[in-house]
């Protein structure tokens, strides 16, 4: 009768539930106090959220999701408990591949933009687990240099959604087997909290530095039995970022006040080499937006670990020597915590463009041209996998997640407008201030109002709307001779595509290279006209700066013979 009982009580919630909205609530605020006891793998979280209704409907359920490795104990609304069922959600927004949801029957219900304050309890262990990636096939070695995320005596390091949901967070099921769903869910999910604050009292009972997200450790004396260790932090805007903390014996390199190298034994070298780098770094953006541009360094005990970056603090094995790969996640490291904004096409965009910038100024334009190029593939997949009828505003960069197309093409956009704007770019990106950013075209009135130029049509093609990507062919070339001697060549460049661009055009001939820039709209044509000493013998459009969908048309070679008649 008992089974019964909960069976019924169970299928009252879930019916209602095949409707239910996963992603109708934003997670406003965190007001939580985590215990962590590495020796036992244990987390035992208590403490509040603050929730706000940001659909257009009424709600009388909300999901709460957590790990599936910990466990629900008590979730309360106005200081009573309330009806809640848990089950195991598959979801790779998590590294075991599953989560721990607790569907809540709200005691009322929540009208759109109204809040509510829940109460939580939850505790369970944090292991080494790396099920979601080898049940798709990859090798458990090297699965586990991925997700690394492990609460253990030796070393603690725990990364928040899109790792492992640590606090609780509630989004629709995504599957790494299901192209881009983990990336576009967890990048909704940081969009919804962009704004979002947490407020977190770390306690450990063993005596190593815990270090959190973006935030020095405020400090706090604990009397509690058994708590060695407390840390007591505050960050806002994490959004853009993935919570994470660390509570690992490192030993402490400080080169400057802007950087801080935190070691783990026999890692001394690398650490010596890193900072050394790392001081030596300067990066090819000013700070804006609020942000600071100082750096933490983190070693990672796995040799082969991926290396990870969130606000202020950079993970990483510390390997000596240090690679490329490992200065290029310097540059973006210190580059990401330059950047403050709410809004990823900003803040990630910068940071990948500057590890182009960083490239160009080391190994000149070409290598930059390269680099740029190696990241394009996903890119133009994306854009011919989106249907067109949806894309101008739904896979706009002002509305896209934080994942690998928003980071990819916010990257090109960024070098694109260094390319046409020069020098100025870099005044009008310092009065940028984040506090003021409250509608999407507020970069646009920056720019334009330090550069003077009508940037209109490129940030509609590029960043409000996803017009797809421009297709450039050289349409005709025209050599005329002019009577002093030499020749005046007409270039014309027609754009294919729905997306505009100031593009460069090469005229290659026997004793060099000349290059003009042309903006070509949409859908038109353009022309350019160039003089030279002899006739080309071949127009080149585009130089790799600009991302196209087809380049197989970008060279016409130019009939010699014909042309000098």
């Amino acid at each position: 009768m008992k089974l019964l009982v909960v069976l019924c009580v169970f299928c009252g919630l879930v019916v209602p539930g095949t409707a239910l909205d996963r992603e109708a609530f934003t997670f406003t605020k965190y007001d939580l106090n985590v215990r962590i006891e590495p020796e036992q793998q244990r987390l035992g979280v208590r403490g509040k959220i603050t929730l706000r209704n940001d659909s257009t409907a009424f709600q009388k359920n909300v999901a709460l999701q957590i790990s599936s490795t910990l466990n629900w104990r008590s979730i309360q609304i106005g200081g009573e408990a309330v009806e809640f069922v848990t089950h195991e959600y598959t979801s790779d927004i998590d590294h075991t591949g599953a989560l721990s949801e607790a569907i809540v029957t709200l005691p009322r219900e929540v009208p759109p933009k109204g809040t509510i304050e829940v109460d939580v309890g939850y505790e369970g262990v944090i292991p080494l687990d790396a099920t979601r990636l080898t049940r798709i096939g990859v090798p458990e070695d090297k699965a586990k240099h991925t997700d690394w995320d492990q609460i253990s005596k030796s070393f603690t390091a725990v990364r928040g959604v899109g790792y492992v949901a640590w606090y609780p967070v509630a989004t629709e099921a995504a599957n790494l087997s299901d192209g881009n769903s983990v990336a576009e869910t967890v990048g909704r999910w940081k969009a919804r909290f962009a704004s979002g604050t947490m407020s977190l009292i770390f306690e450990s009972t063993i005596d190593a530095p815990i270090f959190f997200t973006g935030t020095p450790d405020a400090g706090l004396v604990s009397k509690q039995p058994g708590i060695v260790k407390v840390g007591v932090f505050s960050a806002a805007n994490l959004g853009v970022s993935v919570p994470t903390f660390v509570i690992a014996n490192y030993q402490k390199l400080a080169p400057n006040d802007l950087l801080t190298i935190q070691y783990l034994p026999g890692q001394e070298n690398g650490a010596k080499e890193y900072a050394e780098v790392a001081a030596n770094i300067d990066i090819p953006i000013p700070p804006l937006g609020g942000g600071s541009g100082s750096l933490e360094i983190l070693g990672l005990p796995d040799p082969d670990a991926a290396s990870f970056v969130s606000e202020g603090m950079l993970l990483c094995p510390l390997k000596s020597p240090i690679a490329n790969d490992g200065v290029l996640d310097i540059v973006y490291a210190k580059a990401r915590h330059a950047v403050l904004s709410p809004r990823a096409w900003i803040q990630e965009g910068l940071a990948h463009y500057t590890q182009a910038a960083f490239i160009a100024d080391d190994d000149g334009r070409q290598a930059a041209l390269d680099y740029l190029n190696t990241h394009r593939a996903p890119l133009v997949e994306a854009e011919k996998a989106k249907p067109a009828a949806d894309r101008e505003t739904a896979h706009s960069l002002i509305n896209a997640p934080d994942d690998l197309y928003l980071q990819t093409k916010a990257m090109d956009i960024w070098w694109m407008l260094k390319d046409m704007l020069g020098d100025a770019l870099s005044g009008a990106l310092l009065s940028y201030h984040s506090s003021e950013d409250k509608d999407g075209n507020y970069m646009q009135r920056m720019i334009e109002k330090e550069t003077h130029r009508d940037l209109q049509w490129f940030f509609d093609d590029w960043v409000y709307r996803d017009r797809g990507l421009p297709d450039f062919r050289v349409d005709s070339v025209y050599p005329r001779p002019i009577v002093d001697g030499g020749y005046m060549i007409t270039v014309t460049i027609e754009n294919l595509g729905d997306a505009g661009a100031e593009v460069p055009v090469i005229l290659r001939m026997e004793s060099g290279e000349i290059t003009k820039r042309l903006e070509v709209r949409a859908k038109s044509k353009a022309a350019v006209r160039v003089q030279t000493a002899s006739i080309p013998l071949e127009v080149v459009v585009n130089d790799g700066s600009v991302p196209e969908s087809d380049i197989s048309n970008n060279v016409f070679k130019v009939p010699q013979a014909d042309a000098a008649k």
